[in-house]
């Protein structure tokens, strides 16, 4: 009902509207036919007290009311904010009304309160509505919100409606309600805030909807949600009604704060906005502090959360400033696909740079991250249990200088996939502990972190893998690590691939892949270039060895102390001697110096595998390098070294080709019996008569008759040491004969010497 019925109806935004509209709120509130009566839809029984197109001056007061009538007013503009304080209504509706604030703490409705399409704005020049504890000295009430909408300490047995509302309060909050409960939800599409809307302790049995909203306040908290529970969703999206050149974002300038929040459904943000001033001063004093995992400048604040369904902050979503839920609880998954994250950079220690901190979150799903986009800022996800899988393929993250990604000790049950990703900075995964594989094939890691002790694009020390470590090329796009990966100390249940990978490394470190203390099913060792560094194996041990030319012409060399493996996944065939002379020379160029036990361990391997030849001649190639490092320490006596090194390898090769002995025996055996048989002497008597001929020789002691000449006896007898089979001190030998014998004599010690010394060390390396 109009004030004039021949009136067209009012527009309240338009300013002061004619006084033919101008209804005074006392006469509305007399009791009677002049008053609520008056306005009583009287062609039902309904409580309704409707007003229309009006202009209603002075103070609407309702204070402390106890009135079965529900209130609407449409296309209404109030002179004074209406007060509802300590009321008791049945419901309370504006329709495309204009207020100057609402007061309604302590308010009751048993149905909705609806402020739709409406405008509440403060003057900022009028200070009435002012209830702040914030001054002193002044005669206000302390302990009073200054605020556009108040609502503290209300109960509203419906829902609240704010859609397509504007609230506006230049030096005050837009909507002040602590522990506001509603039995229902609160609905404030495309609503309009400027100024902090304060809802810490709300209570809702259905949704929070602000899809659509805008929250305005730079300099402080757009929504403070401290504490606050949520029956149903938190949804912060877009709201698509109409057409879809009309869809419309959520966005907030200013702090999302949503610290010990409980949400019993979702919390959504898709296609949101949010955005925080990274310059000036700290937004909240009690955040200027030198504890360096604050995060001063954030957009998103939700310490301690509990949500049972699902985070979505993601398809989208735009966020210039920290993403922080530290110590929540997600019992879905944690969605930010598609999703771009920045901070200022930090210039100064600490940096106060994380666009994404997650310490200490259990989440109970998954870790979506495919697409993200983080152009600046650091992803820290410490301590993190996740029972799902973590997957970013697509992903950028680039914090060049510096770790860009953190997850130190945190917990995956499924697999942490981050393939076709682009990373500038250190990806670090120290003591991570997941249950499925870590695939980061195709991923490209540069620009990495530097640190006094250390420099690596991939850190996964003491990690804990179920399945595979991949890091392998992917559809041609190679895994490259700038600086080099570290993987010390780390357990990887089945397999360890780097199959066309790049390996880098930088200085002063030079560390290009340090797998130290690895254990695995299988290491696939091939990269698609030397990699570019240093490669650290020791102690490492692994079932089955894949590996090629690239890997083991490392650019300075490899590292192999206490390296086991117990085949090679391509083995050496018994008849293919060059393939087993290839692999000996790959070892002895990657080390770079002689080290005795990598030839033992393939020593060891080939003679597991049954190819007990093989495993002779690499032992034997030991022994060579070794007397050659020998010669090189011993400069004066290496020469020497150098010869009794030849001497028993090519005598009996060091003990390990005992039948080169039988063959020198045989050899000069057969040269000493042509020597001493084709020959012969003439005796030459003294006066004593000593010497006399028999046969082709001459005998010492004539009384040696018996004595036949047997040139391969007497050969024999020079070439056998200690045993003495009664031949060579019984013939004369005299000019060349004489040093023959005698250069058979030394030929046969140093034969016997060196097959017992090559016998000997194969018994003790044996046992």
């Amino acid at each position: 009902m109009t004030t004039e019925s021949v009136l067209p109806p009012l527009d309240p935004f338009a300013g002061i509207p004619d006084r033919r509209y101008e209804v005074r709120a006392s006469e509305l509130l007399k009791p009677g036919n002049a008053g609520l009566m008056r306005w009583r839809r009287q062609a039902t029984n309904a409580p309704i007290v409707y007003v229309e197109d009006a202009y209603i001056t002075g103070t609407l007061d309702l204070r402390a009311a106890d009135l079965k009538y529900l209130f609407r007013f449409e296309r209404c503009r109030f002179e004074q904010p209406p007060d509802v304080r300590e009321a008791s209504l049945l419901g309370l509706v504006f329709r495309k009304c204009w207020l100057p604030g609402l007061k309604a703490r302590n308010m009751r409705s048993r149905n909705d309160v609806r402020l739709i399409r409406s405008v509440v704005q403060v003057d900022g020049d009028r200070r009435e509505i002012e209830e702040t504890t914030v001054q002193r000295g002044d005669d206000r009430e302390r302990g009073m919100p200054n605020a556009a909408v108040n609502l503290t300490d209300a109960v509203i047995e419906g829902s609240l409606v704010l859609t397509r509302t504007v609230i506006a309060h230049p030096h005050g909050k837009a909507i002040h309600a602590d522990r506001l409960v509603l039995a229902g939800a609160l609905l404030a599409y495309r609503m309009v805030a400027n100024g902090e809307v304060r809802l810490p302790g709300l209570r809702t049995g259905g949704n929070v909807n602000f899809s659509g909203a805008t929250l305005n306040n730079p300099d402080g908290f757009a929504l403070n949600g401290n504490g606050l529970h949520i029956g149903g969703s938190l949804l912060c999206e877009v709201d698509n009604y109409g057409p879809p050149s009309q869809r419309k974002r959520f966005s907030a300038t200013g702090i999302m704060y949503l610290p010990s929040a409980t949400v019993d459904s979702d919390i959504s943000l898709r296609e949101a906005k949010l955005t925080v001033s990274q310059h000036g001063p700290i937004a909240v004093d009690a955040w200027k502090s030198n504890d360096p995992y604050i995060d001063p400048r954030p957009a998103l604040v939700a310490d301690r959360m509990r949500v049972d369904g699902n985070v979505e902050l993601s398809d989208g979503l735009q966020a210039l400033g920290t993403l922080r839920m530290v110590n929540a609880r997600v019992g879905g998954s944690l969605r930010l696909a598609g999703a771009e994250i920045r901070v200022e950079r930090g210039k100064t220690v600490p940096y106060y740079d994380r666009a994404l901190h997650l310490d200490g979150t259990e989440i109970g799903g998954d870790i979506e991250a495919t697409s993200l986009r983080v152009p600046t800022g650091q992803l820290r996800l410490a301590d993190v249990t996740v029972g799902g899988n973590f997957l970013a393929w697509n992903s950028m993250f680039r914090h060049p200088g510096r770790d860009v990604f953190s997850a130190r000790r945190s917990k995956i049950a499924g697999n942490f996939q981050l393939t076709d990703a682009t990373i500038h900075g250190t990806l670090r995964l120290q003591g991570v502990d997941v249950g499925g594989s870590i695939n980061l094939a195709g991923t490209r890691l540069t620009d990495p972190g530097r640190r006094a002790t250390s420099s690596y694009s991939l850190d996964v020390r003491t990690g804990r893998v179920g399945r595979d470590l991949t890091l392998r090329d992917n559809n041609g796009r190679p895994f490259v690590a700038e600086g080099g990966v570290n993987l010390d100390g780390a357990q990887v249940a089945r397999r360890v691939d780097l199959r066309g990978s790049q390996l880098g490394s930088l200085p002063p470190f030079g560390v290009a892949l340090d797998a130290g203390d690895v254990a695995s099913d299988e290491f696939i060792l091939t990269p698609s270039s030397p990699p570019t560094g240093r490669i650290v194996l020791r102690r490492a041990h692994c079932g089955t060895l894949s590996d090629n030319e690239q890997f083991w012409a490392a650019s300075d060399g490899i590292e192999l102390e206490d390296f086991r493996y117990d085949a090679l996944k391509k083995g050496i065939p018994l008849d293919d001697d060059k393939a087993l002379d290839a692999r000996i020379e790959l070892l002895r160029s990657a080390m770079r110096g002689y080290r005795p036990g990598p030839y033992d361990q393939l020593a060891h391997m080939l003679r597991a595998a049954g190819n007990e030849e093989h495993a002779s001649t690499v032992a034997l190639r030991k022994q060579q390098f070794r007397y050659e490092a020998l010669a090189r320490g011993f400069k004066f006596f290496g020469p020497g070294v150098r010869l009794w090194s030849w001497l028993q390898r090519s005598m009996v090769g060091y003990g390990y080709r005992p039948v080169r002995a039988l063959g020198w025996l045989l050899t000069l055996l057969v040269l000493g019996s042509l020597w001493f048989g084709l020959g012969s002497d003439d005796c030459i008597y003294d006066q004593s008569g000593r010497f006399m001929r028999n046969g082709p020789r001459c005998v010492v002691n004539q009384q040696d008759t018996g004595l036949q000449w047997n040139p391969v006896i007497y050969t024999a007898d020079l070439l056998v040491p200690i045993v003495d089979f009664g031949n060579k001190s019984r013939w004369y030998m005299h000019g060349p004969d004489n040093w023959v014998a005698a250069g058979f004599t030394a030929s046969g010690w140093i034969l016997a010497t060196t097959v017992a010394a090559g016998v000997s060390r194969m018994l003790r390396r044996e046992n």
